[in-house]
Protein backbone atom coordinates (compact mmCIF):
# COMPACT_ATOMS: atom_id res chain seq x y z
CA UNK A 1 0.00 0.00 0.00
CA UNK A 2 1.36 3.62 -0.91
CA UNK A 3 1.79 5.79 1.94
CA UNK A 4 2.95 8.84 -0.68
CA UNK A 5 1.51 12.11 0.26
CA UNK A 6 2.45 13.39 -3.17
CA UNK A 7 -1.58 14.58 -4.24
CA UNK A 8 -3.25 13.79 -7.71
CA UNK A 9 -3.87 17.27 -9.09
CA UNK A 10 -1.01 19.31 -10.38
CA UNK A 11 -0.33 22.48 -8.65
CA UNK A 12 -1.44 25.74 -9.37
CA UNK A 13 0.33 28.66 -11.57
CA UNK A 14 0.90 32.15 -11.06
CA UNK A 15 1.12 33.09 -14.42
CA UNK A 16 -1.96 31.43 -15.24
CA UNK A 17 -3.68 33.85 -12.76
CA UNK A 18 -5.19 37.26 -14.04
CA UNK A 19 -6.78 38.85 -11.22
CA UNK A 20 -9.44 41.52 -11.31
CA UNK A 21 -9.93 43.51 -8.05
CA UNK A 22 -12.59 45.89 -7.71
CA UNK A 23 -12.55 49.13 -5.55
CA UNK A 24 -14.30 48.09 -3.29
CA UNK A 25 -11.99 45.18 -1.90
CA UNK A 26 -9.14 47.83 -2.09
CA UNK A 27 -11.08 49.54 0.56
CA UNK A 28 -12.27 46.56 2.71
CA UNK A 29 -8.24 45.15 2.34
CA UNK A 30 -6.88 48.33 3.74
CA UNK A 31 -5.83 46.44 7.31
CA UNK A 32 -2.55 45.25 8.39
CA UNK A 33 -1.72 42.11 6.40
CA UNK A 34 -2.42 38.87 7.55
CA UNK A 35 1.16 38.39 9.22
CA UNK A 36 0.80 41.80 11.58
CA UNK A 37 -3.19 40.08 12.25
CA UNK A 38 -1.66 39.54 15.97
CA UNK A 39 0.72 41.83 16.32
CA UNK A 40 0.46 44.20 19.67
CA UNK A 41 3.22 46.65 20.75
CA UNK A 42 3.77 44.26 23.47
CA UNK A 43 4.62 41.50 21.15
CA UNK A 44 7.68 43.99 19.80
CA UNK A 45 10.85 42.33 20.72
CA UNK A 46 13.24 45.54 21.53
CA UNK A 47 16.87 45.19 21.06
CA UNK A 48 18.10 45.71 24.19
CA UNK A 49 21.24 47.37 22.61
CA UNK A 50 18.73 49.67 20.78
CA UNK A 51 16.98 52.08 23.56
CA UNK A 52 15.06 53.75 20.51
CA UNK A 53 13.46 51.05 19.95
CA UNK A 54 11.92 50.71 23.63
CA UNK A 55 11.18 54.53 23.11
CA UNK A 56 9.72 53.88 20.41
CA UNK A 57 6.89 51.77 21.65
CA UNK A 58 6.50 54.23 24.48
CA UNK A 59 5.79 56.86 22.14
CA UNK A 60 3.67 55.07 19.47
CA UNK A 61 1.37 53.88 22.93
CA UNK A 62 0.57 57.39 24.41
CA UNK A 63 -0.04 58.49 20.25
CA UNK A 64 -2.55 55.67 19.71
CA UNK A 65 -4.41 56.61 23.41
CA UNK A 66 -4.29 60.45 22.19
CA UNK A 67 -6.89 59.13 19.40
CA UNK A 68 -9.29 58.16 21.33
CA UNK A 69 -11.59 61.07 21.87
CA UNK A 70 -13.80 62.51 19.38
CA UNK A 71 -12.40 63.14 15.81
CA UNK A 72 -10.07 66.04 15.50
CA UNK A 73 -12.94 68.02 13.36
CA UNK A 74 -15.34 67.24 15.53
CA UNK A 75 -17.16 64.31 13.97
CA UNK A 76 -19.02 62.36 15.98
CA UNK A 77 -21.07 62.51 18.59
CA UNK A 78 -21.52 65.56 20.94
CA UNK A 79 -23.33 66.94 23.91
CA UNK A 80 -26.26 69.22 23.17
CA UNK A 81 -24.76 72.84 23.56
CA UNK A 82 -21.40 71.62 23.38
CA UNK A 83 -18.57 73.87 22.25
CA UNK A 84 -16.20 72.46 19.34
CA UNK A 85 -13.92 70.23 20.45
CA UNK A 86 -10.38 72.61 20.38
CA UNK A 87 -8.09 71.47 17.64
CA UNK A 88 -5.66 68.80 18.56
CA UNK A 89 -2.27 70.39 20.31
CA UNK A 90 1.14 69.16 19.00
CA UNK A 91 1.41 66.70 15.60
CA UNK A 92 -1.53 64.74 14.19
CA UNK A 93 1.25 62.53 12.58
CA UNK A 94 4.19 60.08 13.43
CA UNK A 95 6.73 59.09 10.79
CA UNK A 96 8.78 55.89 11.92
CA UNK A 97 12.16 56.17 10.67
CA UNK A 98 15.11 53.36 10.65
CA UNK A 99 16.57 50.92 7.77
CA UNK A 100 14.63 47.67 7.21
CA UNK A 101 13.80 44.78 9.44
CA UNK A 102 13.85 47.29 12.46
CA UNK A 103 9.71 46.67 12.91
CA UNK A 104 8.64 49.86 11.63
CA UNK A 105 5.92 47.57 9.84
CA UNK A 106 5.10 45.79 12.92
CA UNK A 107 5.08 48.93 15.06
CA UNK A 108 2.56 50.40 12.78
CA UNK A 109 0.63 47.58 12.53
CA UNK A 110 0.20 47.46 16.44
CA UNK A 111 -0.55 51.22 16.15
CA UNK A 112 -3.13 50.60 14.09
CA UNK A 113 -4.52 47.98 16.68
CA UNK A 114 -3.79 49.97 19.56
CA UNK A 115 -6.08 53.10 18.67
CA UNK A 116 -9.24 52.85 19.80
CA UNK A 117 -11.35 53.09 17.38
CA UNK A 118 -13.67 50.50 15.18
CA UNK A 119 -12.30 49.50 12.34
CA UNK A 120 -14.22 50.99 9.75
CA UNK A 121 -12.19 54.08 11.45
CA UNK A 122 -9.19 53.23 10.59
CA UNK A 123 -7.07 52.39 7.43
CA UNK A 124 -3.84 50.66 7.21
CA UNK A 125 -1.67 50.52 3.26
CA UNK A 126 0.95 50.63 1.68
CA UNK A 127 1.67 53.70 -0.58
CA UNK A 128 1.13 51.76 -3.66
CA UNK A 129 -2.08 50.48 -2.20
CA UNK A 130 -3.11 54.02 -1.08
CA UNK A 131 -2.25 55.13 -5.14
CA UNK A 132 -4.34 52.12 -6.12
CA UNK A 133 -7.30 53.20 -4.27
CA UNK A 134 -7.04 56.66 -5.46
CA UNK A 135 -7.04 55.48 -9.44
CA UNK A 136 -9.75 53.18 -8.70
CA UNK A 137 -12.21 55.86 -6.85
CA UNK A 138 -11.08 59.35 -7.63
CA UNK A 139 -9.67 61.85 -5.72
CA UNK A 140 -12.68 62.96 -4.28
CA UNK A 141 -13.90 60.13 -3.67
CA UNK A 142 -11.04 58.73 -1.66
CA UNK A 143 -10.97 61.84 0.29
CA UNK A 144 -14.95 61.24 1.49
CA UNK A 145 -14.46 57.53 2.18
CA UNK A 146 -11.49 58.22 4.41
CA UNK A 147 -11.84 62.06 5.59
CA UNK A 148 -14.06 60.33 8.51
CA UNK A 149 -11.49 57.92 9.77
CA UNK A 150 -9.65 58.26 12.56
CA UNK A 151 -6.49 57.26 11.92
CA UNK A 152 -4.74 56.47 8.18
CA UNK A 153 -1.10 54.60 8.83
CA UNK A 154 0.55 54.40 5.50
CA UNK A 155 3.59 51.58 5.03
CA UNK A 156 6.45 52.21 2.70
CA UNK A 157 5.97 55.76 1.58
CA UNK A 158 7.43 55.82 -2.38
CA UNK A 159 9.34 58.74 -2.01
CA UNK A 160 11.05 57.74 -5.35
CA UNK A 161 8.12 58.72 -7.28
CA UNK A 162 7.60 62.69 -7.35
CA UNK A 163 4.63 62.13 -9.11
CA UNK A 164 2.61 59.78 -7.15
CA UNK A 165 4.72 61.58 -4.10
CA UNK A 166 2.85 64.97 -4.87
CA UNK A 167 -0.50 63.65 -5.25
CA UNK A 168 -0.57 61.68 -2.07
CA UNK A 169 0.57 64.44 -0.31
CA UNK A 170 -2.25 66.82 -1.80
CA UNK A 171 -4.82 64.07 -0.45
CA UNK A 172 -2.88 64.07 3.08
CA UNK A 173 -3.33 67.59 3.12
CA UNK A 174 -6.85 67.03 2.59
CA UNK A 175 -7.39 64.42 4.99
CA UNK A 176 -5.58 66.31 7.99
CA UNK A 177 -7.72 69.52 7.39
CA UNK A 178 -10.36 66.76 7.84
CA UNK A 179 -8.92 65.51 11.33
CA UNK A 180 -7.34 62.41 10.61
CA UNK A 181 -4.26 61.11 12.40
CA UNK A 182 -1.63 59.95 10.03
CA UNK A 183 1.55 57.42 10.36
CA UNK A 184 3.96 56.39 7.95
CA UNK A 185 6.93 55.00 7.28
CA UNK A 186 9.13 55.75 3.87
CA UNK A 187 11.59 54.33 1.71
CA UNK A 188 14.91 56.23 0.58
CA UNK A 189 15.02 58.78 -1.98
CA UNK A 190 17.22 58.08 -5.49
CA UNK A 191 20.85 58.34 -4.63
CA UNK A 192 20.25 59.45 -0.53
CA UNK A 193 22.31 56.67 0.24
CA UNK A 194 23.38 58.08 3.71
CA UNK A 195 23.87 54.89 6.27
CA UNK A 196 21.37 52.87 4.18
CA UNK A 197 18.52 53.92 6.61
CA UNK A 198 15.56 56.08 6.14
CA UNK A 199 16.26 59.44 6.02
CA UNK A 200 13.51 61.60 7.98
CA UNK A 201 14.62 64.73 6.16
CA UNK A 202 13.86 63.38 2.71
CA UNK A 203 10.47 62.35 4.03
CA UNK A 204 9.42 65.27 5.72
CA UNK A 205 10.41 67.96 2.23
CA UNK A 206 9.01 65.92 0.17
CA UNK A 207 5.39 65.83 1.76
CA UNK A 208 5.03 69.53 1.18
CA UNK A 209 3.49 71.73 3.29
CA UNK A 210 3.11 68.52 5.54
CA UNK A 211 6.43 68.89 7.55
CA UNK A 212 4.84 70.47 10.75
CA UNK A 213 2.03 67.52 11.37
CA UNK A 214 4.50 64.97 11.92
CA UNK A 215 6.85 63.68 14.83
CA UNK A 216 9.85 61.91 13.80
CA UNK A 217 10.72 59.24 15.43
CA UNK A 218 14.01 57.51 15.01
CA UNK A 219 14.18 53.46 15.09
CA UNK A 220 17.98 51.81 15.47
CA UNK A 221 18.60 48.82 14.92
CA UNK A 222 20.19 45.86 12.42
CA UNK A 223 17.63 43.51 10.65
CA UNK A 224 15.78 41.42 13.19
CA UNK A 225 15.17 38.47 10.97
CA UNK A 226 18.72 38.24 10.74
CA UNK A 227 19.55 38.12 14.31
CA UNK A 228 20.08 35.28 15.91
CA UNK A 229 18.78 33.04 12.75
CA UNK A 230 20.60 30.63 10.88
CA UNK A 231 21.85 31.59 7.47
CA UNK A 232 19.35 30.88 4.97
CA UNK A 233 19.27 27.24 2.94
CA UNK A 234 20.47 26.84 -0.24
CA UNK A 235 18.47 26.25 -3.24
CA UNK A 236 17.18 23.29 -4.04
CA UNK A 237 17.05 20.98 -7.45
CA UNK A 238 14.21 21.58 -10.32
CA UNK A 239 12.90 17.78 -8.98
CA UNK A 240 13.06 18.59 -5.54
CA UNK A 241 11.02 21.57 -5.88
CA UNK A 242 8.48 20.19 -8.11
CA UNK A 243 8.02 17.26 -5.89
CA UNK A 244 7.34 19.66 -3.17
CA UNK A 245 5.08 21.62 -4.91
CA UNK A 246 2.52 18.17 -5.91
CA UNK A 247 2.92 17.49 -2.60
CA UNK A 248 1.80 20.26 -0.90
CA UNK A 249 -2.50 21.34 -0.95
CA UNK A 250 -2.48 24.77 -2.48
CA UNK A 251 1.43 25.31 -3.72
CA UNK A 252 1.95 27.13 -6.85
CA UNK A 253 4.75 25.84 -9.47
CA UNK A 254 6.37 28.15 -11.91
CA UNK A 255 9.50 28.59 -14.04
CA UNK A 256 11.13 31.98 -12.33
CA UNK A 257 11.70 33.52 -15.94
CA UNK A 258 8.16 33.09 -16.73
CA UNK A 259 6.62 34.56 -13.56
CA UNK A 260 9.34 37.67 -14.09
CA UNK A 261 7.35 38.27 -17.61
CA UNK A 262 3.95 37.08 -16.22
CA UNK A 263 4.38 40.09 -13.46
CA UNK A 264 4.78 42.67 -16.12
CA UNK A 265 1.57 41.73 -17.40
CA UNK A 266 -0.38 42.45 -14.23
CA UNK A 267 -0.77 45.29 -12.31
CA UNK A 268 1.40 45.92 -8.84
CA UNK A 269 -2.17 46.72 -7.22
CA UNK A 270 -3.07 42.78 -8.10
CA UNK A 271 0.11 41.25 -6.83
CA UNK A 272 -2.01 40.67 -3.41
CA UNK A 273 -4.88 39.03 -5.59
CA UNK A 274 -2.56 36.97 -7.45
CA UNK A 275 -1.56 35.35 -4.35
CA UNK A 276 -5.14 34.23 -2.64
CA UNK A 277 -5.47 30.48 -1.43
CA UNK A 278 -1.49 29.67 -1.78
CA UNK A 279 -0.12 28.11 0.74
CA UNK A 280 3.19 28.00 -0.65
CA UNK A 281 5.30 29.10 -3.74
CA UNK A 282 7.63 26.90 -5.55
CA UNK A 283 9.99 28.16 -8.06
CA UNK A 284 12.42 26.71 -10.46
CA UNK A 285 15.01 28.36 -12.67
CA UNK A 286 16.01 30.86 -10.05
CA UNK A 287 18.34 33.51 -12.20
CA UNK A 288 19.57 37.17 -11.70
CA UNK A 289 17.78 39.86 -12.96
CA UNK A 290 18.63 41.88 -15.72
CA UNK A 291 16.75 44.86 -15.50
CA UNK A 292 15.29 47.44 -12.82
CA UNK A 293 11.77 47.85 -13.48
CA UNK A 294 11.30 43.89 -13.48
CA UNK A 295 13.69 43.70 -10.18
CA UNK A 296 11.08 46.65 -8.58
CA UNK A 297 8.12 44.28 -10.01
CA UNK A 298 9.67 41.34 -7.62
CA UNK A 299 10.12 43.80 -4.89
CA UNK A 300 6.32 44.01 -4.79
CA UNK A 301 5.63 40.27 -4.94
CA UNK A 302 8.12 39.89 -2.44
CA UNK A 303 6.25 42.26 0.13
CA UNK A 304 2.55 41.02 -0.44
CA UNK A 305 4.36 37.03 -0.12
CA UNK A 306 5.96 38.48 2.99
CA UNK A 307 2.72 40.38 4.29
CA UNK A 308 0.83 37.22 3.67
CA UNK A 309 2.97 34.54 5.10
CA UNK A 310 3.68 32.10 2.12
CA UNK A 311 6.74 30.09 2.18
CA UNK A 312 8.90 30.19 -0.87
CA UNK A 313 11.07 27.09 -2.34
CA UNK A 314 13.37 27.62 -4.99
CA UNK A 315 16.01 26.63 -7.17
CA UNK A 316 18.52 28.16 -9.19
CA UNK A 317 20.53 30.63 -7.79
CA UNK A 318 20.44 31.82 -4.07
CA UNK A 319 18.00 34.92 -3.56
CA UNK A 320 20.73 37.19 -1.97
CA UNK A 321 22.56 36.76 -5.68
CA UNK A 322 19.14 38.12 -7.72
CA UNK A 323 20.19 41.65 -8.21
CA UNK A 324 23.43 43.22 -9.29
CA UNK A 325 25.83 44.95 -7.62
CA UNK A 326 25.02 48.21 -9.29
CA UNK A 327 21.32 47.47 -8.07
CA UNK A 328 22.46 47.18 -4.35
CA UNK A 329 24.65 50.35 -4.53
CA UNK A 330 22.04 52.62 -6.78
CA UNK A 331 18.91 54.62 -5.26
CA UNK A 332 16.25 51.85 -4.61
CA UNK A 333 19.11 49.31 -2.82
CA UNK A 334 16.53 49.66 0.00
CA UNK A 335 13.70 47.94 -1.51
CA UNK A 336 16.31 45.26 -2.81
CA UNK A 337 17.97 44.38 0.58
CA UNK A 338 14.14 44.11 2.05
CA UNK A 339 13.37 42.01 -0.84
CA UNK A 340 16.18 39.62 -0.09
CA UNK A 341 15.79 39.80 3.35
CA UNK A 342 12.42 38.82 3.13
CA UNK A 343 12.69 36.41 0.56
CA UNK A 344 15.37 34.56 2.84
CA UNK A 345 13.09 34.63 5.72
CA UNK A 346 10.17 33.08 3.18
CA UNK A 347 12.63 30.01 2.15
CA UNK A 348 13.62 29.34 5.85
CA UNK A 349 9.64 28.94 6.02
CA UNK A 350 9.72 26.31 3.22
CA UNK A 351 12.25 23.97 4.55
CA UNK A 352 9.51 21.88 5.64
CA UNK A 353 8.24 21.17 2.75
CA UNK A 354 11.25 19.19 1.07
CA UNK A 355 11.21 15.52 1.83
CA UNK A 356 7.32 15.70 2.45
Amino acid sequence: MSTSPITQAAPLSLCAREPRVPADRLVAEMVPPPRFDAVRFDTYVPDPNQPSQIEAVKVLGSFAAGLGGAHASGAGRRKWFSKKPAAPTGPRGVYLDGGYGVGKTHLLASLWHATPAEPSLKAFGTFVELTNLVGALGFQQTVQTLGGHRLLCIDEFELDDPGDTVLVSTLLGKLVDAGVALAATSNTLPGKLGEGRFAAADFLREIQGLSARFRPLRIDGEDYRHRGLPEAPPPYSDEEVAKAAYATDGASLDAFPRLLEHLAKVHPSRYGALTDGLRAVCLTDVQPIADQSTALRLVVLADRLYDREVPVLASGMPFDRLFSEEMLNGGYRKKYFRAISRLTALARDAKGLVGQ
